[in-house]
């Protein structure tokens, strides 16, 4: 008896007793599952149509006080409601509107999910016959890259993350749209395609995390718009999974209980909350006990005794059992799993013997007998790439007298993890920082991912984690005092949060930061003096503050003043004088320059900034088509990078002298640690063997020369802003 079970370019979705067809090779044949599971449940048990009333009569005088309460609660409810329950489970109903509610066949609670993400709408599906998960969805119009945060995890442990899909046709274009998924930000799986209003989409992850939170992010990738209908987290075991690392994780193709015609297994039966899809194959037999079915102490998958009670045999000893699968996505898939479960549910007759051996792909395993009432599994540890087309061949032996037997299996695909995401202490740090000031801008991921966040800057290593070394919130209506959580930012340099409304004093405890070279608070309300310990270090020369314009800031005498800078007043007394010490500072400049160039400046590179490559210019440039500038090193050129960042790509000629190139190398060694409002910013860099390139910041308000001529700059305007620019080089 041959088994066969294929995957094709056009997979299979069920949405109860309808069949549906999709494009996406790579869903999984019983993804809709997740729709009758949501029908089987108590819908029933809940309207969400209907509106609640506010008390009346009576009770008028409640009014103003839930609204009070409503008012200074959201946050703390907020945060209470994005923990996990006490089994450590996260269950989202994403865009649910209402309150939470129980399903009624697991009897887990589904929440909304507005503790965990902060952006997006909220849209109920009209049409559909689901009343529970896939009555609402989560959309995001907005943004390239919006995410998920799944909080107060165990760094290292294994979890299960489950993400749903039903497009429902909510925004009435008949569109299904395509995006990308990333755990964090390694990607995880193209969403893509579904040719029917009600067809639904499970995708189902087991990774290690990292750190002690998880974010599962939606990347947009077409003129479409991504969305999600319920996002689900289980722990798992660490032992369980063996080919789930630090590195590499899985991602869920099949997962099937043999012998069953209907009713999936699922929590409670699993105590892991792993859906086991039912599968009966025509022309085998199928045997069942009513028995447990034990896992022994090292089980590696502990598969629920429910899924293992029942089994398929083929009709005699010579049959063979196959399991095929037929995956044709472009690119070909990166290697799979197989893990098939066995156990004997039957007591055998005297001398009867079953005894087989499994065949992957070309890999052969030993003979193998089931133990009775006992769960086992084969398995490969390495994935198998078979170019799209994979087997799993159960043959009997020559001494076995009963046909081979099967009771469930896995299939998955190999998705890697080995990314590093920004340190955690950082990530938590500048949350925290998020949600003091509400930022709203594109604060939504990794911070120092390909989409770092506005305003950012960091370091990135080969061997270690990146780490946030720059923070400009110039200009962001930032309210109240300054946040202590900057002093957790500890490889940060630069801090810019000039021209805001901040009260209060300066916290001393930035004087911990051990690489804080620069701190502007121009433009805020502070009060009080300079704290003793920043103090310090601004007479060390390790650190420059600007506090100008902050009214109620230095206003004792001397309060702010150090000694060093007590005997420099004097310098500053007239235009003329500073004008010398510009010229001073530029000629010492010029010299220091010169004495620090290297003969190999190519090989003492160390940029700090994003690197780029060739290809990423060119499509950013559109092949570098616009150019803005030329002198006598070669072009500047105009881009436009993937999350609409406007550049300026500064290229030299293939023809350029030894000297222009060290030239141009030893200004991208300075600019990687210079920030300064009058200075343009250094975005990254692209190096290989046969190109070099900077990329800056567009400004698109013209050059300095037009300033200079146009904008009647008053001659104090012009003496500041070269003597600034002069000390931050220097």
């Amino acid at each position: 008896m041959i088994f066969e079970c294929r995957m094709r370019r056009a997979g299979m979705v069920c949405l109860g007793s309808t069949t549906r067809t999709m494009k996406n090779p790579w869903a999984p044949a019983a993804a809709c599952a997740a729709s009758s599971m949501a029908q089987e449940s108590s819908g029933e048990n809940m309207d969400r149509s209907k509106p609640r009333a506010l008390a009346t009569g009576r009770s008028w005088w409640l009014l103003p006080l839930l609204l009070y309460l409503a008012a200074i609660a959201p946050a703390g409810l907020l945060q209470a409601r994005a923990q996990p329950d006490s089994n450590g489970f996260i269950t989202l109903d994403c865009g649910l509107p209402g309150p939470s509610y129980v399903d009624g066949t697991t009897n887990l609670t589904y929440h909304p999910d507005d503790a965990f993400t902060d952006a997006g709408e909220k849209h109920n599906i009209s049409q559909t016959e689901y009343k529970m998960l896939f009555g609402s969805l989560r959309s995001f119009p907005d943004g390239k890259r919006n995410c998920y945060t799944l909080q107060s995890l165990t760094a290292g442990n294994k979890y299960l993350i489950r993400a749903n899909f039903m497009y429902g046709n909510y925004d009435g274009l008949n569109k299904p749209p395509d995006f990308d998924l990333y755990i964090g930000v390694n990607f995880w799986q193209t969403v893509d395609g579904w040719t029917q209003e009600g067809a639904a989409l499970t995708w189902e992850a087991i990774v290690t995390v990292p750190d002690n939170f998880v974010q599962v992010c939606l990347v947009k990738t077409s003129d479409t718009t991504p969305f999600i209908s319920g996002l689900e987290l289980r722990p798992l075991k660490s032992s369980m999974y063996p080919q789930v690392n630090a590195t590499q994780g899985l991602s869920f193709l099949r997962r099937y209980n043999l012998g069953v015609t209907d009713n999936y297994v699922r929590y409670p039966d699993d105590p892991y909350d792993r859906v086991w899809f039912p599968q009966k194959i025509d022309e085998t037999t199928v045997i069942s006990t009513d028995k447990m079915v034990q896992n022994s102490d090292k089980d590696e998958f502990e598969v629920p005794s429910k899924v293992m009670q029942t089994a398929i045999i083929s009709h005699n000893a010579s049959d063979n059992i196959i399991l095929g699968w037929s995956l044709t996505p472009d690119p070909p898939p990166p290697g799979c799993i197989f893990i098939l479960y066995f156990s004997e549910i039957e007591p055998l007759p005297d001398k009867a013997v079953r005894q087989f051996y499994t065949k992957i792909n070309d890999e052969v395993g030993q003979d193998y007998m089931p133990r009775y009432l006992q769960s086992g599994a084969i398995f490969n540890k390495n994935p198998q790439r078979g170019n799209g087309q994979y087997t799993a061949t159960i043959k009997a032996t020559a001494s076995s007298t009963l046909p081979p037997i099967i009771n469930a299996y896995e299939l998955f695909f190999v998705i890697s993890t080995a990314k590093f995401g920004t340190e955690s202490q950082d990530v938590s740090a500048i949350t925290a920082i998020k949600i003091k000031y509400r930022v709203t801008k594109n604060w939504t991921g990794d911070p120092c991912d390909s989409f770092t966040w506005t305003g950012l800057r960091c370091r990135s290593a080969i061997s270690a984690r990146p780490r946030i070394t720059s923070v400009n919130m110039s200009f962001s209506s930032l309210n109240g005092d300054i946040s202590p959580t900057f002093a957790n930012l500890t490889a940060v340099q630069y801090i810019n949060l000039s021209y805001n409304n901040l009260t209060g004093t300066i916290p001393d405890v930035l004087s911990q930061l051990p690489s804080l070279t620069t701190l502007d608070l121009t433009g805020n309300n502070l009060s009080g003096s300079i704290p003793p310990g920043l103090r310090k270090k601004i007479q060390d020369g390790v650190l420059k503050i600007k506090y100008d314009n902050n009214p109620n800031l230095c206003t004792h005498g001397d309060s702010c003043t150090t000694t060093k800078e007590k005997s420099r007043l004097g310098i500053y007394i007239a235009v003329p004088v500073a004008v010398t010490l510009l010229v001073v500072s530029v000629i010492v400049l010029v010299f220091l320059l010169k004495r620090k160039r290297k003969d190999d400046a190519h090989s003492s590179l160390q940029l700090q900034n994003r690197r780029f490559t060739y290809k990423e210019l060119e499509m950013a440039t559109k092949n570098f088509r616009n150019v803005i500038g030329q002198g006598g090193f070669g072009k500047v050129y105009h881009g436009s990078l993937e999350d609409d960042t406007q550049v300026a790509v500064k290229m030299p000629s293939k023809s350029s002298p030894k000297q222009v190139m060290e030239q141009f190398l030893m200004e991208a060694q300075i600019l990687t640690r210079i920030h300064h409002k009058n200075l343009i910013s250094l975005i990254g860099y692209c190096k290989d063997e046969k190109h070099v390139a900077l990329v800056y910041e567009y400004m698109s308000k013209g050059n300095l020369e037009y300033h200079i001529k146009e904008q009647n700059l008053t001659w104090r305007q012009r003496v500041q802003i070269a003597l600034e620019s002069a000390q931050e080089m220097e």
